[in-house]
């Protein structure tokens, strides 16, 4: 087999494209790296040194005052919280949705899936969405973050073409040996649809566990809020989550290296999360998106 000669062109271009790449890479790895070995400096040498990346003096204080903290524990708790559950309501309705609105058979189907698609281009906006939830009595309960924002129409259309493409002799010869609408759904098209679905629970724990908007809008109390707004409360407030404590209490000096460990300790999660479940994201997101 003769291998293709490849041109000066072509080697100009690829040599460019590395280039590319390269100093991409290098623009979002540095500013990780910085903010990983600050988080090991002293205060005193970040302090009078300066501009660094390799501290002289290495120490865990950083992480033992964080991991110390009431605050952050129950911040980091209260992610897990909202992230674990959040991400098993949305899956299950989006699955569920998914599977119903890809059978032809289904009455008022083009309704349904015409609403889908018109929540992607205009929203209830701030203040009624607010209303609602108010109304329902989910302020200052995690439903307020789960609920309202439960099915991603993107994730649910891709998860409607999936199950639309599956052959339909499948469903037949199923069918034929007594399988009725649940066995077939949790036997047959959740086994089917496995790269899907861990792609979507990746985007949706990613989702919930950055909520911050959302939090600071329906939570009023500062020990359910999660991790990200305690991460606003160290880095641009420089304040505790004690909502008893008065002004002056409130107020405390959070050091370089406790912020940027605070930083690196919310990122950890997702970071040690995502290779388990990488080899299924190019694979989950290009099925069914062939067929809509």
């Amino acid at each position: 087999m003769q291998t293709r000669r490849i041109s000066g062109n072509e080697k100009y271009f690829d040599v460019i494209v590395y280039a590319v790449l390269v100093v991409w890479g290098l623009a979002i790895l540095f500013p990780l790296l910085y903010v990983l070995m600050t988080s090991f400096a002293t205060e005193k040498e970040y302090l009078t040194r300066g501009f660094f990346i390799i501290p002289k003096e290495w120490t865990w204080d950083a992480y033992m005052y964080l991991l110390a903290n009431d605050s952050f524990a129950q911040s980091f708790l209260n992610a897990i919280v909202i992230t674990a559950v959040g991400t098993a309501i949305s899956i299950a309705v989006t699955t569920l949705m998914a599977y119903g609105l890809s059978k032809k058979w289904l009455k008022g189907r083009s309704v349904f899936n015409f609403m889908v698609v018109f929540t992607m281009l205009f929203s209830g906006g701030l203040i009624p969405t607010y209303l609602v939830v108010k109304e329902f009595g989910m302020i200052d309960t995690f439903w307020s973050l789960w609920l309202p924002g439960a099915v991603a129409p993107f994730y649910l259309i891709v998860m409607r073409s999936f199950f639309s493409s599956i052959p339909h002799e499948l469903e037949e010869s199923a069918r034929v040996d007594g399988c009725g609408e649940w066995r077939m759904f949790f036997s047959i098209m959740l086994p089917l649809s496995k790269a899907s679905i861990a792609t979507f629970v990746l985007f949706y724990m990613v989702g919930y566990w950055n909520t911050y908007f959302s939090a600071l809008i329906y939570l009023n109390d500062s020990g359910k809020w999660p991790l990200q707004v305690f991460l606003r409360q160290i880095l641009v407030l420089n304040q505790s989550m004690d909502g008893s404590a008065t002004l002056m209490e409130q107020v405390i000096t959070y050091t370089p290296g406790a912020k940027m460990a605070a930083i690196v300790v919310s990122a950890l999660p997702m970071m040690i999360i995502y290779p388990f479940l990488q080899k299924h994201f190019n694979k989950g997101m290009l099925l069914g998106s062939l067929k809509g």
